[in-house]
């Protein structure tokens, strides 16, 4: 019997097994589709989502499949307004890595085959109802057959039209933008194409047009083609993406090769828990979001890493259950704020007024010539700024903020196949003494604090959860117990 059910094969419940997997905990993953996606669907993994694959140990492999995106540059006008450069994120990997979902998907597959799982298609969740020791669900099978399965936990990964969470009853709150998009994954040349490595966007009067690199020479086009209706279009062809590109990023651009387009509308939903007793939401199951800044796959990804750790440690004895209540509140504030910035992107990018595009093209040009603000805003795109300041599991002044790579000392917290906190401290001997005492929940061996006089419990997913003062060994007690040793 497994130990955890997940539903839906994509980027998010790929990473929630990967990361199960390897902390040895059994998994099953089903999907109901008959093959993995096959198009590019998302497009750029991120900077701190690319330093929790190295925990995962798959981080070579993506490098290697994707192309690096060196920056982002915003035109309107008639002219150049500034934009990020990635190389100011403060990160080993200090670009965005442009991957194609199908790739990542791919990537995702493979590693997990690694651990002896891979994924089980063409089975679909019909239903679950809980148990006193977890939750039987019931799945149908391509070939007709049905099965009844119990697990202890059991997680959807399964989309916007999540069959988990609507056996859990939880509304999906929100609104969807009020303009048809067209989305396009072609070939561009000619003198007027923006560099091969740069997120290239031109804010229009008709509305916003972007340019999103791809690996192998391709490039993905998005952009605002009128008010939604409510009534299906046909997809749109190539003449009609050339036209358009003519029309917003001026002539000297060519368009070719066409292997996908289509239309879209952007939604902007999420529930307000992820989780009700054994059942948890992970991924565009628990929000979904406008594509601007590109960070939904990547937020998903991370509820994945945040949930993993957790059910490790419960399900291993280490931990008691009261270990999962953190999960929702943390992830809620994060899928919230991402939820926020994104339409707020939205707007900015989408406004028709002509007074207000030329007010916004101005602020943005004075705003973005500020060294500050660009490192802001690439900071912001990369993830590596969230933290959870606010969480049951964030003791002490400055806890829940990411721990730096370069502050490891060691393979980063969380790595291999190894769910324990890592404690920082200046005292070896005592701090062995203190992970003696809860072997469960410490890795044996402290490391060298970087901050002298502090003394840190840092999560496995790299983020601190106690910060306190050198000798302040009781706290590091008292906070371990509370995390709650079964």
């Amino acid at each position: 019997m497994a130990d955890v059910l997940i539903v839906g094969a994509g980027p998010v419940g790929l990473t929630l097994a990967c990361e199960l997997a390897r902390y040895g905990v059994g998994v099953r993953l089903i999907d109901r589709a008959r093959e993995a996606t096959q198009t590019s669907k998302a497009l750029v993994v991120w900077s701190r989502t690319l330093e929790l694959m190295d925990r995962m140990g798959c981080t070579a492999a993506f490098l290697a499949a994707g192309l690096r995106a060196r920056g982002a540059t915003l035109r309107g006008g008639g002219r150049v307004l500034g934009g990020p450069n990635f190389s100011d994120i403060a990160s080993p990997y200090a670009f965005g890595l442009m991957i194609p979902q199908r790739d990542t998907e791919r990537l995702l597959a493979e590693h997990l085959r690694e651990f002896g799982v891979a994924v089980e298609r063409e089975v679909e969740l019909t239903g679950f109802a809980p148990t006193p020791d977890g939750v039987e669900a019931r799945l149908s099978h391509g070939d007709g057959r049905e099965e009844r399965v119990t697990a202890p936990f059991l997680v959807g990964c399964d989309g916007a039209h999540s069959a988990v969470r609507h056996g859990l009853g939880l509304p999906f709150r929100g609104t969807a933008q009020g303009d048809d998009w067209l989305l396009a994954d072609i070939r561009l040349d000619g003198a007027g194409a923006p560099p091969g490595d740069e997120i290239a966007v031109y804010f229009h009067r008709d509305g916003p047009f972007v340019i999103f690199p791809i690996p192998g020479g391709r490039a993905r086009v998005v952009a605002t083609v009128g008010r939604a209706d409510g009534r299906p279009k046909p997809d749109p062809t190539l003449s009609e993406v050339q036209a358009l590109v003519a029309a917003r990023a001026g002539p000297g651009i060519r368009v070719s090769d066409p292997v996908w387009l289509s239309r879209f509308r952007i939604h902007e939903r999420k529930v307000s828990e992820y989780r009700r007793d054994r059942v948890f939401l992970a991924g565009d199951a628990a929000h979904i979001h406008s594509p601007a800044g590109g960070q939904g796959m990547n937020t998903g990804m991370q509820d994945a890493v945040n949930l993993a750790w957790k059910l490790a440690l419960v399900l291993r004895g280490a931990a008691a259950p009261s270990l999962l209540d953190s999960y929702s509140p943390e992830r809620n504030a994060v899928g919230e704020m991402v939820l926020r910035n994104a339409g707020r992107l939205t707007v900015m990018a989408t406004l028709a007024n002509p007074l207000a595009q030329a007010a916004r093209n101005r602020a943005l040009h004075l705003l973005l010539g500020l060294p500050a603000v660009r490192r802001r805003m690439a900071a912001t795109m990369s993830e590596i700024e969230i933290a959870y300041p606010a969480s049951p599991l964030s003791v002490g002044p400055g806890a829940g903020r990411r721990w730096r790579p370069e502050d490891a000392a060691g393979p980063p917290p969380g790595a291999g196949a190894d769910p324990r906190f890592v404690l920082y401290a200046a005292d070896p001997e005592r701090g062995t003494a203190l992970a003696a005492r809860f072997p469960g929940l410490v890795q044996p061996a402290p490391r060298n604090n970087p901050e002298p006089g502090r003394l840190h419990l840092v999560r496995p997913d790299g983020y601190v959860g106690l910060a306190a003062g050198g000798n302040d060994w009781d706290a590091a007690a008292r906070y371990l117990k509370e995390c709650g040793t079964a």
